[in-house]
């Protein structure tokens, strides 16, 4: 393993590398969809990065699926109080597909216009506010 990422997903953070498939609580990201979680770190060849570039990890949801059944049980002795309840969690299973920035080509588009002469508006010369009158005051 030669590059790792710490990214945030959900609140709790992952340290991942590329191919690497985790489960994390449900995503709102469609099954086969791509995303770019936050990235707190970045590491693994050299000296780590504390505060990467954003969009460095993408990753792709491979599924929604549910957790195991987890049983909860509450009892009070010799009362005869007994409950029973269960929970399973909804998750989403995501796989790391690329961590490092890839080079992106310049946008041609913005290149290829010309921008557009802005010709400077002509200020209007300041207004100075008008002085206040005073009242004089009889001295009585």
């Amino acid at each position: 393993m030669d590059g790792y990422a710490i990214i945030s997903v959900g609140g709790k953070q992952y340290r991942v590398h590329e191919g690497q498939r985790l489960l994390v609580d449900r995503l709102g990201t469609d099954e086969g969809k791509t995303f770019t979680p936050d990235v707190l770190l970045v590491g693994g060849n050299g000296k780590p990065d504390l505060s990467p570039k954003a969009g460095l990890v993408t990753a792709r949801v491979v599924g929604h699926v549910r957790g195991d059944k987890i049983r909860i049980g509450k009892y009070r002795p010799k009362s005869g109080y007994r409950r029973h309840t269960g929970f399973r969690a909804s998750l989403s299973q995501i796989e790391i597909e690329s961590i490092g920035a890839k080079k992106a080509a310049p946008k041609k588009a913005e290149e290829e216009k010309p921008k557009a002469a802005a010709k400077p508006k002509p200020k209007a010369p300041a207004r100075k506010p008008a002085a206040k009158k005073t009242e004089e005051r009889d001295g009585a």
